[in-house]
């Protein structure tokens, strides 16, 4: 692992896959009415929603974050950053493996807040109530604000990387979206049956 920010550690990403295996479980027996579509649910969950959803961010993040936010981007002003034990030119490109490696971990608040919590509040936030409707729909500000928050400090992390602050932008939009939500579109009553497709 030397000049290098990657750790080939896969046991995050199992541990996760486990915690799906088991909430894939509680929404097919919920919500599923065959043995095979809750099959499906638990491959869906697992194989597309997060190892597909994250190598899709993490390729994302590869070819774009290292170009926009790299050493010597032109229009970025300001000085590189210097880690405690790394000098310039060591180890200073964005690996694919660092990048999936943030967007699994960014993935834990979302399993919390969407597929935990939700679950567990979906007899209430599906609900023809504002107060539902702002709990239900704050349950997705959470959990995608968190998902921005760790995304920032794990490229954070790398001093080779600068105004790395531009990867909370999206916090903003999300604000904005959750507020306009609030006058009348309740999100897990549209959302939720979004998760279960495929499975049915």
């Amino acid at each position: 692992t030397k000049n290098t920010w990657h750790r080939p550690d896969p046991s995050f990403t199992y541990l996760l896959s486990f915690f799906l295996l088991i909430t894939s479980l509680a929404w097919g027996l919920a919500y599923t009415p065959h043995p095979a579509s809750i099959v499906r649910l638990v491959l869906i969950f697992i194989f597309v929603h997060f190892l597909a959803l994250s190598l899709l961010v993490s390729t994302a993040a590869y070819f774009l974050v290292g170009r926009l936010l790299g050493p010597g981007v032109a229009g970025l002003p300001g000085r590189r950053r210097q880690g405690l034990f790394t000098q310039a030119g060591d180890g200073d490109s964005l690996e694919f493996g660092y990048c999936f490696d943030v967007a699994i971990r960014a993935f834990f608040p979302v399993w919390v807040f969407i597929y935990v919590v939700q679950f567990i509040l979906m007899p209430l936030v599906s609900l023809d109530h504002w107060i539902c409707l702002f709990l239900g729909n704050s349950l997705y500000l959470v959990a995608f604000t968190y998902y921005t928050i760790i995304t920032f400090l794990g490229y954070n992390a790398l001093p080779f990387l600068h105004h790395t602050e531009l990867l909370l932008s999206p916090v903003f939009v999300f604000g904005g979206l959750w507020i306009a939500s609030l006058f009348g579109f309740n999100l897990p009553k549209h959302v939720a049956p979004v998760l279960l497709a495929g499975a049915k």
